[in-house]
């Protein structure tokens, strides 16, 4: 009888005969979590936020359908009736001689150029930061790695001041040389190298004859594609939208980007009132290749982290 109530007292305490425990019980019937940690006011939070991106984009949309009189009147979210997308749109490559078209150009060579050159350094630099061990490379990667602190704004100044002693300034190389560097690239392809490449696949590389160079480009740099396409989106849409950096470089309209082309004619619209419409539309057609780009490879990259995150 006695080693029967106590066997009872023992299931009672730890939770009954399934052996649940209080901590199970607890997880089952415990306090509901706050209101704004429920997936409920997690997912409209996250719907107010996207909201909020896209409303522009959804004005400048309306935008293009419109008149320069019918963008000081009416409702912004609502088309016009006239529907004035073409024209808009040839009116903006034939403004000024069709500068705006050279605008897209010189900005597309500085993205394309300047991208494909900052993810293949970058690449080659965090694969080195990874694989190769020599004197000082935990410094010198913090030093690396202090470049992403700088603002940007920060270093135009002496960037100027560097290129007008190489008598750059006004040339597309005032723009291009700086684009290339890229610290957060380098932190990106170390940490993406460190999980997407075994050692043991390099070593039979180099077994089997190949060089370092030979070894990087045939299996190194093959391995690193997902994470060399993260870096090429991130650095091709910061180049796509800088401003101050050409602005302070240039001042030979022929160089201008998309960018500062459309802050000049913002800034002469007392001269010209149509300028607004003009600017209006460009600022619509400058985010189509950013869109073209970015939605078909984004699928592509997010895997290609996931994947390096988890090897």
């Amino acid at each position: 009888m006695t080693d029967t109530l106590e066997t009872e007292r023992a299931s009672a305490r730890s939770g009954g005969p399934g052996g649940a425990g209080p901590a199970r019980g607890a997880r089952a019937t415990g306090t509901p979590l706050p209101w704004w940690l429920r997936r409920s006011a997690v997912t409209s939070l996250c719907a107010i936020a996207g909201i909020y991106t896209l409303l522009p984009l959804l004005w400048l949309l309306f935008a293009v359908t419109k008149t320069l009189p019918e963008l000081y009147s009416g409702n912004g979210f609502s088309p016009s009736s006239g529907f004035h997308v073409l024209e808009n749109v040839r009116d903006l490559f034939a403004a000024d001689g069709g500068r705006f078209g050279r605008w897209m150009l010189n900005t597309a060579v500085y993205a394309v150029g300047g991208a494909f050159a900052a993810t293949l350094l970058s690449v080659a630099a965090g694969y080195a930061f990874d694989k190769f061990p020599f004197r000082g490379k935990e410094k010198w990667y913090a030093l690396v790695i202090a470049g992403v602190l700088i603002p940007n704004t920060a270093i135009v100044i002496p960037l100027y001041l560097m290129m007008a002693n190489l008598q750059l300034t006004d040339t597309m190389w005032s723009v291009f040389i700086p684009l290339i560097v890229n610290p957060f690239g380098v932190y990106l392809a170390r940490a993406y190298s460190a999980g997407a490449i075994p050692d043991e696949l390099l070593e039979a590389a180099r077994i089997d004859g190949a060089g370092e160079v030979r070894t990087f480009f045939s299996v190194g740099l093959r391995m690193m594609a997902p994470g060399a396409l993260t870096i090429f989106l991130l650095q091709f849409i910061g180049i796509w939208n800088n401003f101050f950096l050409p602005m302070v470089m240039l001042t030979d309209n022929d160089l201008f980007t998309v960018a500062q082309g459309l802050f000049t004619w913002n800034s002469a619209v007392s001269q010209n009132p149509d300028y607004t419409r003009l600017v209006v539309i460009g600022s619509a057609v400058t985010t189509i290749p950013l869109l073209l780009l970015f939605i078909p490879l984004q699928r592509r990259w997010r895997a290609g982290l996931a994947e390096g995150g988890v090897k």
